[in-house]
């Protein structure tokens, strides 16, 4: 059911990224996911890089925000075996590289909090951050984390 709705929005999610560090991607406890902060990596190569908005734009930065929503699915998809087990996104939390006088973080975010809607209908609404910060692993222009509740069939 949700790979027919991404198959319609033409999104295919990719092999998850590997762990840039010293952590695993995914860690389940009870009917809680963890998905580890992503990065806006693409084919092994961060495709969005640089503070918002001196570097990038903040529509070039939402973008980054779903390529970061499109990986942390993959990652809970690869821990459930499908997404169809999600029964509600619980919190995203989303980081944004940001020059020292950028303010809006939650308008980037929004790219990825919509999409999550847009996936899951209801199950999508979730509770969420986004902060602005110096600087992101590898440069990147977003991070994105996220927890999910899932059902144990």
């Amino acid at each position: 059911m949700i790979d027919e709705k991404l198959v319609s929005l033409n999104i295919a999610l990719p092999v998850p990224p590997k762990p840039a560090g010293s952590y695993i991607p995914v860690v389940r406890t009870g009917n809680l996911v963890f998905v580890s902060g992503q990065i806006p990596v693409k084919d092994g190569k961060v495709e969005f890089q640089g503070k918002v908005p001196t570097d990038v734009s903040i529509d070039v930065a939402q973008k980054a925000a779903k390529l970061c929503i499109i990986n942390a699915l993959a990652q809970l998809k690869s821990e459930t075996g499908t997404l169809d087990k999600v029964s509600k996104i619980v919190r995203v939390s989303g980081f944004v590289n940001s020059a020292s006088d950028f303010f809006d973080q939650p308008k980037v975010i929004n790219a990825a909090s919509d999409l999550l809607f847009e996936i899951f209908g209801e199950k999508g609404k979730h509770s969420r951050i986004a902060v602005g910060v110096a600087s992101l692993p590898l440069n990147s222009t977003v991070e994105i984390d996220l927890v999910a509740e899932v059902s144990q069939a």
